[in-house]
């Protein structure tokens, strides 16, 4: 069985691998790429009371969406470590695709944010039971629709059409683990009330909603309280 370093190491290394072949970096990925690295203007604040995604523009959204998909990726390799008593081969097989897609997501905004990336975030799942199946899908739920109603929520502070495309497919495919999860948990629950609404839109939430959430399963907080929106 694999140790928890040699699973990062292994997952890291996946990623870095399939990092350029998974985000279809060509002339214009590569050019999306440089202009996030290059920004050298974009203050991160850190203190003893966390972290700040920054105060306006792209960088911060995208550091936004790199904090949580640093807590799924976390949070799907201690499910790939610890697998729930029982577990089926197929939902191992599942929730393993998804810990890949994370670690790719996470991965992808890591590049492209280069020096402007927040820190490393520390996890705290001491809430989760990863031996009870009940416990960890319920917690997979949670963090999926959590996911997917960030994106939609903050879709509309992102100025560059670049960004918003990597951003729509991503947030795609979050869409997708949701909809995968809840059906592990209920059976033709793939789009419930509680994720869908009367008008067949997925629910969205703000950004400090979000983080409030994010926040209860990190021992470093994340904060977006320094964040002004600035219309491009």
């Amino acid at each position: 069985m694999k140790t928890e370093s040699q699973e990062s190491i292994s997952g890291a290394n996946m990623a870095r691998r399939s990092f350029l072949r998974y985000a279809g970096v060509g002339i214009a990925g590569a050019g999306l790429l440089a202009t996030a690295s290059c920004t050298k203007d974009h203050p991160i604040v850190t203190s003893n009371k966390g972290i700040d995604i920054g105060a306006t523009g792209d960088l911060a959204i995208l550091n936004y969406a790199y904090a949580l998909e640093q807590l799924e990726a976390a949070f799907y390799t201690q499910v790939i470590l610890t697998p729930y008593s029982g577990i089926p081969a197929n939902e191992l097989a599942l929730l393993t695709a998804i810990r890949d897609h994370e670690i790719l997501h996470r991965e992808f905004f890591k590049a492209a944010l280069g020096a402007n990336a927040i820190p490393a975030l520390t996890v705290d799942f001491s809430k989760i039971d990863f031996t009870s199946r009940a416990a960890t899908l319920g917690a997979a739920k949670a963090f999926e629709d959590t996911g997917v109603t960030a994106y939609d929520g903050a879709g509309y502070l992102i100025g560059g059409a670049a960004y918003l495309t990597i951003a729509g497919q991503i947030v795609s495919v979050e869409a997708r683990h949701a909809a995968l999860i809840s059906n592990l948990i209920t059976p033709g629950s793939f789009a419930a009330s509680d994720q869908v609404d009367a008008n067949a839109l997925n629910n969205s939430a703000s950004i400090a909603d979000v983080l409030k959430i994010a926040n209860t399963y990190l021992k470093t907080k994340v904060s977006a309280s320094n964040y002004s929106y600035v219309a491009a």
